[in-house]
């Protein structure tokens, strides 16, 4: 039975450097089971290598091209948000959260199978969107519903 994921087949010669360490890392587990906290950690990664591969993808029409930059360039700039220097790991929050809507936002101009053609995380590419755009979209909502009645009293 198939779970949805699409798996694909290179040679050693193709295998990309990510996929590489990645698979040095973390290792497939017996009995195919995931392991939850590693594969937390490596979902950034996972969505900003295929950012990445997005970008040089001649399937990906120019506008998604531009907005893979965008999501990019904001996981390179060393201006953030939350600053990873000051904050850690949770200085990646902002990054999780730019880079899933960055992401949720180019399945507008590409194809499903394209962007999930060049996914290394395990899983489904489109699951792995979802669940980040989900993720930071709750920690948004749930930090507007603590700040606005603040700043509501501030105001009155």
């Amino acid at each position: 039975m198939s779970d949805g994921s699409v798996t694909i087949d290179l040679s050693p010669r193709e295998r990309r450097l990510y996929d590489r360490l990645r698979a040095a890392v973390v290792a497939p587990r017996p009995g195919g089971e995931r392991s939850g906290i590693r594969d937390g950690l490596l979902l950034l990664p996972d969505l900003t290598a295929l950012l990445f591969r997005l970008l040089r993808d001649p399937r990906v029409p120019p506008g998604g091209k531009v907005i893979a930059l965008l999501g990019i360039g904001y996981v390179l700039s060393p201006i953030d948000l939350i600053p990873e220097g000051l904050f850690g790991p949770l200085g990646l929050v902002d990054d999780l959260f730019i880079v899933g809507a960055t992401l949720s936002r180019l399945l507008n101009y590409v194809h499903p199978d394209v962007v999930r053609s060049h996914w290394s995380g395990q899983g489904d590419a489109l699951d792995a969107i979802q669940r980040a755009s989900n993720w930071a979209e709750q920690r948004v909502r749930g930090l507007v519903r603590r700040l606005l009645p603040r700043a509501l009293r501030l105001h009155s």
